[in-house]
């Protein structure tokens, strides 16, 4: 795969797009089925897996945790789980991935020796940790904070989990909590966790169906803020594999496309709301409110644009977050005022998503109303030619990338460019090549 341009002009779709858009696995289902099979006593594979920079990292640090992960295409093995978290020193490095600096910092506190410094970029360092940091050491870990308490870089002196009643608050994370859920079975007393907060439950959800799949028994839900998880050291998923499926965040840029430059497309692996296990999926509904025809078939999702501007809508995003930015980004082409709310918590993801946003729609001529947890746009003419700040953040390069398939000038030369769209990489190295392809088919269906 060539390297991505440091500024890459988006070239719009001149026809209706058309084919199939075959998605990579789950970034958020591959790292927690990373997690529990390196807790397995027998080797895992995982099939349908993600292979991106996220993903890589994880993968690497359970490595340097002394076991084995061998990846053959989008099959990974997990083994050596017998030589793992033994004692030792280990430095594990986590980029911006949030997903594996809290599930490392979870497995690390849970691991019966060892000394483990774990640190990322200048980005992760600003990641909130706090919450997760303090409930783990309720339960007996001990864990220091060499810089900003409560922030990476962090070490930690392993000697196993006690258990026991522990507060945790979920507000600014939900893989705050999943990360606790994943380890707890491995203390040697039940864990008790009271949350102190609101919680994303889709994320949690999925987790707790992953746990199931691995031999543990499900968190019991004893209160609306109280879960509890007996010990269960035994992780085993049936079979010994674990398919992982087609990422339902990375599907929402696809689904919005028929909107933006009309057609239809089909996703296979891609499955409706409610039928899988991530909640990213209820993105279709919104887009369904928006104009958007959905067709379920047998293993695939058809989309398809009704006649006509697509519709503004109104919608919470609190608990499918990470889709806001792909219908902000096409909110200008929008018939009305979209208003999209509950999105206060992502100011704290890979940068300030909510300001950055709005900072682009200004960019572009639009009109944007920013609030702590809001956004709401309303569409003004399209300045062409301007080049988008995609703030490091893969969501902003993919969200921005399909509202440039909107042929505004009308005769198919870029408008819209986007600053250091190799940042995608993050969850879907292949993204542009996927996206040119599709546009090349439409040129000749």
């Amino acid at each position: 795969m060539s390297p991505l341009p440091d500024h890459l002009p988006v070239t719009p779709f001149i026809r209706p797009s058309r084919g199939e858009v075959r998605l990579p696995g789950s970034k958020s289902l591959t790292n927690r089925a990373l997690l529990l099979g390196a807790l397995c006593r027998e080797p895992v594979t995982l099939t349908g897996a993600l292979a991106s920079e996220d993903t890589h990292l994880m993968a690497e640090a359970l490595r340097r945790l002394g076991g084995r992960v061998d990846a053959d295409g989008t099959n990974v093995r997990i083994s050596g789980q017998e030589n793992a978290l033994r004692g030792g020193a280990a430095e594990l490095f986590v980029g911006l991935a949030g997903t594996a600096a809290r599930f490392l910092t979870a497995l690390c506190a849970a691991a019966p020796a060892g000394l483990y410094r774990l640190d990322g970029v200048p980005q992760m360092r600003r990641r909130p940790m706090q919450p997760l940091i303090q409930a783990l050491r309720q339960l007996g870990a001990d864990i220091r904070c060499p810089g900003e308490e409560g922030f990476f870089p962090i070490e930690i002196h392993a000697r196993g989990l006690a258990g026991g009643r522990v507060d945790l608050d979920p507000r600014e994370s939900s893989q705050l909590l999943s990360a606790l859920l994943m380890v707890a079975p491995l203390a040697r007393a039940e864990v008790e966790i009271r949350l102190t907060g609101e919680v994303r439950r889709p994320f949690v959800d999925m987790t707790a169906a992953l746990l199931t799949r691995f031999g543990q028994p499900a968190p019991v839900w004893r209160a609306r803020n109280l879960i509890a998880v007996p010990p269960h050291p035994a992780y085993a998923p049936s079979g010994g594999t674990c398919g992982i499926e087609p990422d339902a965040t990375a599907a929402s840029y696809f689904l919005a496309l028929p909107l933006v430059a009309g057609g239809t497309l089909s996703l296979p692996g891609v499955l409706p709301p409610g039928t899988g296990l991530q909640g990213d999926a209820q993105f279709i509904r919104v887009l369904q409110a928006c104009g958007l025809e959905v067709t379920a078939g047998a293993g695939s999702l058809r989309v398809a644009a009704k006649p006509g501007r697509p519709r503004a809508t109104r919608a919470d995003f609190s608990v499918f977050s990470d889709t806001f930015l792909t219908l902000a980004a096409i909110a200008p082409l929008l018939d009305g005022t979209t208003r999209i709310e509950g999105i206060a918590h992502t100011r704290k993801q890979e940068t300030d998503r909510v300001a950055g946003m709005a900072q682009e729609l200004r960019r572009l001529g639009q009109e944007v109303r920013e609030e702590e947890g809001a956004l709401e746009i309303t569409p003004r003419p399209l300045r062409a030619d301007q080049i988008i700040d995609t703030h490091g953040d893969h969501r902003f390069a993919m969200s921005f990338a399909i509202l440039g398939c909107h042929d505004l000038r009308g005769d198919g030369r870029p408008w819209l460019t986007l600053a250091n769209p190799g940042c995608c990489a993050k969850t879907f190295p292949g993204f542009f090549a996927v996206l040119e392809e599709l546009r090349r088919g439409s040129l000749t269906s």
